[in-house]
């Protein structure tokens, strides 16, 4: 059997579905951690990979935030599976149970460390030396204590304090327990890029629980009050130091093993990270059932590597999938309709068919309906009548309304038509002016006299010498125009690009950095203080180890506000 642990830090990063990447890793059972996703963004390709059953937890106050899900092949299908570690979302006579001594939390305590989908259990049954054995996988995804906000520190160590009460609940019950995921804070020295640059490394109340969870650590501790510290382990929980660290199990003394980098100062080419991905296991069933366990820094894609365990034990598939699968949701069952299925557009034959099909006695048939949505076509065909006067009537009623539809749409255009120039109206050319006094003739007696008068020849005469006289001064006021405009378009450009060019001058040039003389790049700050949002030159090389000297210098330079 083969376990993979991966903080893929969004789910919804994989375009072509995840089931690729569940092939890659060709193990049996696949947790990930911050899926980022909620229930109504989860998509069916996602939900239901081929050949894998899968179980979420989302997060209820949030979207695009926490969340867990463990992908279970079909050939290691789990008995039972539950969201959550308080128990409270978790469907009674379908949980895995065990709960242990919540007394220390308050119900609201409880609903806010299971409110944003950090946890996911399935129960499996395998194969051991003794028999049929159960083996119960806790996926997890801690918290991470935001130092400008106390509350996240509480609520931090308030989820250790339940995922270790659970954890050892579900082992004195007579079950194997795995613990793993992305538990957010590295436990030893040998565990961090640079321990030595944190303040009070040892005194970290998460490391001082790692302490306390795992076994043949807490004698460890350099604080000289290991006697004290496992009195008030024995007060707080059953047994205490229980679970094994199964990869140092393995390689106890392998440095630089890191499984995070930061993605905002390039720290993984340099590998100046720090290992916060875990497989915890009982003590037991490492001794017995594991072979081998190590990190795939090489699997890109997240600020996360994975993490993989391989035991000897054989999985028993479930003969059913436990309720918490996803292919029991409504949505991808076909029992319930989504919202966008009612906005799906119907073509034109399809529409036509289902209407024929479902004809009421009396109504239209067939060659009606082609009729009616094909005159043209159909017309050609049949005789034409000759229409009566009512139907004359109703014909030219319909013509003039045809028509307003039309200058209608015309008329409301396009929304770029709005911003378009207004057009100078076209002069009319010569032939056309000189029947417009013969037009207008028409309309006003005096004029009719006037031109009886005069002869042909002088008419003709008068009206080209009118026409001509028109299209030089309306000529002359179009090049005056036009010339005008180009003027005071050359006098706007040049005051206005000299402006622009003073006030936004653009990003200041980089210096160079003293260690390496290359172009340093701009940061600005977004914490919160008196410096925010001013800037800042540091070395653009990728953050690494004081002694690298292909990993980032210290140089530091505040942008100057006058440049």
């Amino acid at each position: 059997m083969k376990i993979v642990t991966w903080n893929i830090n969004g789910i919804r990063t994989f375009k072509n579905g995840i089931k690729t990447t569940l092939d890659s890793f060709d193990a049996d059972i696949i947790c990930v951690q911050e899926t980022k996703v909620t229930r109504d963004l989860l998509d069916e390709k996602t939900a239901i990979a081929d050949g894998y059953n899968s179980y979420f937890s989302f997060s209820r106050g949030r979207s695009g935030y926490s969340g867990v899900a463990t992908y279970c092949k079909d050939s290691a299908t789990p008995f039972l599976a539950e969201e959550g570690l308080t128990g409270l979302l978790a469907n009674q006579g379908e949980a895995v149970g065990c709960y242990g001594d919540q007394v220390e939390l308050s119900s609201e305590e409880l609903l806010a460390l299971d409110n944003e989908g950090r946890a996911v259990i399935t129960q499996h049954y395998f194969i051991g030396t003794d028999g049929p054995q159960k083996l119960t996988i806790i996926n997890v995804y801690c918290p991470r204590a935001d130092p400008d906000k106390p509350e996240r520190k509480q609520y931090k160590l308030q989820f250790y304090r339940l995922l270790q009460c659970r954890a050892e609940a579900i082992l004195s019950s007579g079950s194997h327990v795995i613990v793993l995921g992305d538990v957010n804070t590295s436990h030893q020295p040998i565990d961090h890029c640079d321990p030595d640059d944190v303040d009070n490394f040892e005194d970290n109340p998460g490391r001082k629980w790692l302490n306390h969870f795992l076994f043949g650590t807490a004698e460890k501790t350099k604080n000289g009050n290991t006697e004290d510290e496992l009195k008030e382990i024995s007060q707080k929980s059953a047994s205490g130091g229980k679970f094994v660290d199964s990869f140092r199990h393995f390689h106890p003394k392998r440095s630089n093993a890191f499984t995070c980098w930061s993605t905002l100062t390039g720290a993984r080419q340099t590998n100046y990270g720090t290992r916060i991905d875990y497989i915890f296991a009982n003590c037991c069933l490492v001794k017995s059932a594991f072979i081998g366990v190590d990190i795939m820094p090489e699997v890109e894609g997240s600020d996360h590597c994975p993490v993989w365990a391989q035991l000897s034990c054989t999985l028993q598939s479930s003969p059913k999938f436990p309720p918490l699968c996803t292919r029991h949701m409504p949505e991808f069952t076909g029992r319930q309709q989504k919202l966008s299925s009612f906005f799906v557009k119907v073509s034109e034959k399809d529409r036509v068919s289902k209407d024929s099909e479902e004809s009421l006695p009396g109504s239209q048939d067939t060659g009606e309906i082609l009729e009616n949505l094909n005159p043209v076509v159909q017309g050609n065909s049949v005789a034409k009548k000759r229409p009566t006067c009512r139907e004359k009537d109703t014909n030219a009623h319909k013509a003039k309304r045809s028509k307003q539809m039309k200058t209608e749409s015309n008329a409301k255009g396009s929304l770029l038509a709005f911003f378009k120039p207004k057009q100078t109206p076209l002069i009319p050319s010569s032939g056309n002016l000189s029947l417009k006094p013969t037009e207008s003739s028409q309309d006003s007696p005096g004029s009719e006299s006037d031109t009886r008068s005069c002869p042909g020849d002088v008419q003709t005469e008068t009206s080209l010498s009118m026409v001509t006289e028109m299209e030089t001064e309306n000529q002359d006021e179009v090049e005056g125009e036009s010339t005008s405009i180009d003027k005071s378009k050359d006098c706007k450009k040049g005051p206005c690009a000299g402006f622009w060019k003073v006030v936004l001058h653009g990003p200041p040039q980089p210096p160079l950095c003293k260690s390496h003389n290359e172009p340093c790049v701009l940061r600005t700050v977004k914490k919160a203080g008196p410096n925010l949002g001013r800037q800042f030159f540091v070395c653009a090389r990728p953050q690494g180890h004081a002694s690298n000297p292909q990993a980032r210098c210290n140089f530091f330079a505040w942008v100057d506000k006058g440049k």
